[in-house]
Formats: C-alpha cells, structure tokens, sequence
C-alpha cells in the first residue's frame, strides 16, 4: 500500500495495490475509487484532504493474526 499526500493541490492518494486501472468511479464529488478489470478497488483519491481525512493527524498500525 502507498499513500501519498500532495500539499500543493491538498490530494490525498491511497493505492491499496498495484494494477491497472479499468475504471474510475466518482463516491462523491471529491472522492474517486479506481478499480481494475476483475472490478476490484486498488486506489482511492480525496480532494480537500487535509480537513476532510484529518491529514496532521494520520497514524497506521499492523495488527499479527
């Protein structure tokens, strides 16, 4: 998984894996989810990320099976 946060334009991208992109469907106006050709999700983009996903305060933890 990559995330990304692009300050400049306040875009958060969030690739789950990589591949392909088939399709791109809008969640909402500011919310995009790319999906490949078995019609699985492998990005989500955000717009107006910073107040919208709380950017100053990201955290991530792996919790073992």
């Amino acid at each position: 998984m990559t995330i990304k946060y692009f300050q400049d334009t306040d875009t958060l991208h969030i690739e789950f894996r990589v591949a392909a992109v088939a399709e791109t469907r809008d969640l909402d106006e500011n919310t995009q989810l790319d999906f490949d050709k078995e019609g699985n999700i492998c990005a989500m983009t955000i717009e107006h990320a910073w107040d919208r996903a709380d950017i100053p305060h990201f955290s991530f933890e792996q919790i073992a099976a």
